[in-house]
């Protein structure tokens, strides 16, 4: 056991408060696409008690009324009645907009990123998925909260909650077994701190774990709402901002991150479409066999076409030299960004989902298909 490292990763549900705002401002952004495909939107949102905030550039030729997706969205995710302390139907929208500056629309009409910034997208052999242990872990536990709370509502969960998920490696860098699980979920008044370690336990824990059974090799640690009761929650508990969900929306930590938010940015900024693809290449690397594991790295100035650089790491496990796995990346895909849209579909109103359980590994998402691994295989 001394050789052993531990690993930790956290997930949030959708009625966490980022990730509402991070819902409303993909549902304006999938509102635009859908009556103009190419709707420049760079939307951020903040949630607080009895209010949304919707913020930033946006530039269609259709006619959303955002107002009312706002609402909508908040009203879907769950918060739907003024005794969980924020409902959709009485919350106040307050709107900030601007169409998108003409000095980086300049940019973006001739075909280059929008912005500058580095992009890094990651995939290894840990789970089907290709997603590292601990994540997916993670997000299957906040998933199934989420589940549970809308198919049995007589249990009483509620929508705010967050999973936390250590996992212990061997020495080799290989899973060994979870070590520690961790739940923190909204619950209603009448429960006591016993009621809902019980429920958590029968209804979350254990089926999750069953997925996981080849991890579970001791007893493993658990904790659920550590504080005791978690009544106020969503943003009557905390401000919920757009982008503040990074690391959930990606790799948990497990890989490195540029920097950039998604959420609310339609594909035509590099921070989204790039990571998507950065992620797809990875995939690729790893589901064609050249490694088991891939990190790529993409950078890019801002009104320039071509990615500024092009990196893959393999971490020493590359069947082929990492410079000769990029080589063959650069040779086989459009990585500008209009290849990328092109090669992805991205121009689709697909992004509100995204704000459920982080935006990779989910085999719906068209920059998680494998079918041209095959591609890079000589």
């Amino acid at each position: 056991m001394a050789d052993l490292q531990l690993f930790t990763s956290e997930s949030v549900t959708e009625g966490h408060p980022d990730k509402l705002a991070d819902a409303i401002s993909d549902a304006i952004l999938d509102a635009c696409l859908a009556g103009d495909a190419k709707s420049r939107v760079a939307i951020e949102t903040l949630v607080t008690r009895g209010l949304a905030v919707v913020a930033g550039e946006l530039t269609t030729g259709t006619y959303v009324e955002i107002a009312d997706v706002v609402r909508n969205t908040i009203i879907e995710v769950g918060y739907d009645n003024t005794d969980l302390g924020f409902d959709g139907h009485t919350t106040g929208v307050m709107l900030a907009i601007q169409k998108q500056s003409p000095d980086i629309a300049a940019g973006v009409d001739t075909g280059g990123a929008g912005d500058q910034g580095m992009m890094f997208g990651y995939a290894n052999n840990e789970t089907a998925e290709l997603m590292p242990l601990p994540i997916a872990i993670a997000h299957r536990l906040t998933k199934k909260q989420a589940e549970i709370r809308r198919t049995h509502p007589e249990l009483g969960l509620r929508p705010d909650a967050k999973s936390q998920v250590t996992v212990a490696y061997n020495a080799d860098g290989s899973p060994s077994h979870i070590d520690t699980l961790v739940l923190s979920t909204q619950h209603e008044p009448r429960h006591s701190h016993g009621d809902v370690k019980a429920l958590v336990e029968e209804y979350v824990f254990a089926p999750v774990l069953a997925e996981f059974d080849q991890y579970v090799k001791s007893d493993i640690i658990k904790h659920v709402n550590p504080t005791g009761i978690f009544v106020i929650g969503g943003p009557q508990g905390d401000t919920g901002v757009t982008g503040r969900k990074i690391i959930v929306d990606t790799y948990g930590g497990y890989a490195r991150h540029g920097g950039g938010a998604f959420s609310g940015k339609d594909p035509t900024k590099v921070d989204r479409s790039a990571a998507y693809v950065a992620r797809y290449l990875a995939k690729l690397v790893v589901a064609s066999g050249l490694a088991p594991k891939c990190e790529i790295q993409l950078a890019y100035a801002i009104g320039v076409a071509q990615p500024v650089s092009v990196r893959v790491d393999t971490f020493g496990t590359g069947k082929e030299p990492d410079v000769e796995i990029a080589a063959r990346l650069k040779s086989t895909f459009d990585l500008t960004p209009k290849g990328i849209i092109e090669l992805l579909d991205l121009r689709r109103p697909i992004y509100r989902e995204t704000a459920r359980n982080g935006h990779f590994g989910n085999p719906n998402f068209p920059w998680e298909d494998i079918s041209r691994a095959k591609l890079l295989v000589s």
